[in-house]
């Protein structure tokens, strides 16, 4: 069995589950109870982000996934190889978030054809996309990291390739590296990253194993892209839009505001992709198209948020409500917009690998 989290220290709590908050400066103080981290059921915000929203306070329910069965793969079960397009361009699949579940992951892109049994590439000029969060609350995501690298080596040489976007927490894991306990302003009081990290699934083994070229190639992610007509971001907000009116601009200032190492800024970049629901209920799909509008494509691809969430089904606030998601595939919503590609990996949902565009 692979265990589904990590040892390491806790962060402060100062409240109960119905109104979950780190207090103004939080620090670790010993060896966690694994049955409160990351297994706190803890109400989502109904009604968007207040003015002073801080990601040190957990926006969202998570439920525990236990131990996980540690996947091995069928050779049996590994698709065909996959058509290539008259343009040589080969098909285009999405991945969304990874968290860890390395097993899972491997499972999920030998099914589609883009791994053999023994883990190499072996879809020829296919295009493969993550969507960001690679780390966190999972066994493995330092495993998670090396393998989407070497990986985009084996695309390439064979003609396809296979990239990545920056997610919120590759900017967490960022942040806790570099500053630590550095105390930064959250926009509600005083927090630091390594709090915010540990508090959001932070895996110390992960921390152990982690190296500076694993550092680079998270701080040289691109935010947005759009490929086939397809906006391809990690989180389900607009505050993509305060980073830059082309795509373009926004990678620049991101990957800037990085290489300027400031606590504060890199802090503010984070709490703002951590931000999410932008697309969902009334004017979801407006604020999709002021992203489209801006950046181009017809429809935006995204993860960060998982699908039993936007949908509502699970997740009640007195916890009762323990249930896995069922997920089948990717979630189409805001007005046909929006494609959700978060399946809920870490609560014992899904691991989505989709290919574009969707079959109707």
């Amino acid at each position: 069995m692979t265990q589904g989290a990590g040892q390491g220290p806790e962060v402060e709590r100062t409240a109960t589950l119905r109104d979950f908050r780190v207090p103004a400066y939080v620090h670790e103080t010993g060896p966690y109870d694994q049955s409160t981290h990351p297994g706190d059921v803890v109400p989502p915000h109904e009604q968007g982000y207040p003015d002073g929203y801080t990601p040190t306070e957990r926006d969202l329910p998570v439920i525990q996934r236990g131990d996980t069965l540690q996947v091995s793969l069928d050779p049996d079960s590994v698709s065909a190889p996959l058509p290539v397009s008259d343009d040589g361009a080969g098909p285009l699949y999405v991945v969304g978030d990874v968290h860890g579940y390395l097993d899972e992951l491997l499972a999920a892109l030998a099914e589609k054809g883009l791994v053999d049994d023994a883990g190499q590439w072996c879809a020829g000029t296919a295009r493969l996309w993550f969507l960001g969060d690679f780390t966190d609350r999972g066994p493995d995501g330092i495993g998670v990291i090396d393998l989407v690298m070497r990986l985009s080596a084996e695309a390439a040489a064979a003609g396809g390739y296979c990239k990545a976007l920056m997610g919120n927490h590759e900017l967490l894991l960022l942040g806790a590296k570099r500053f630590g306990d550095t105390p930064v302003n959250s926009g509600a009081g005083t927090a630091t990253f390594q709090a915010g990290w540990l508090l959001n699934g932070g895996q110390k083994t992960d921390m152990d194993r982690l190296q500076d070229h694993h550092l680079q190639w998270m701080a040289r992610l691109d935010a947005v892209e759009e490929v086939d007509g397809y906006l391809l971001v990690h989180s389900d907000t607009t505050a993509y839009l305060d980073y830059g009116d082309s795509i373009e601009a926004v990678n620049d200032t991101v990957r800037e505001t990085l290489t300027r190492n400031d606590a504060d800024e890199c802090w503010d970049l984070f709490r703002k992709f951590t931000k999410r629901f932008s697309f969902r209920d009334e004017g979801g799909a407006d604020a999709v198209r002021s992203l489209l509008d801006t950046y181009g494509g017809t429809r935006i691809v995204h993860g960060h948020s998982p699908i039993p969430y936007l949908l509502g089904e699970v997740g009640s606030e007195d916890g009762e409500d323990d249930s896995g998601p069922v997920v089948d595939g990717p979630h189409v919503y805001a007005e046909g917009l929006a494609i959700a590609m978060d399946g809920g990996v870490t609560m014992a949902g899904k691991l989505l690998v989709q290919q574009l565009p969707l079959e109707n």
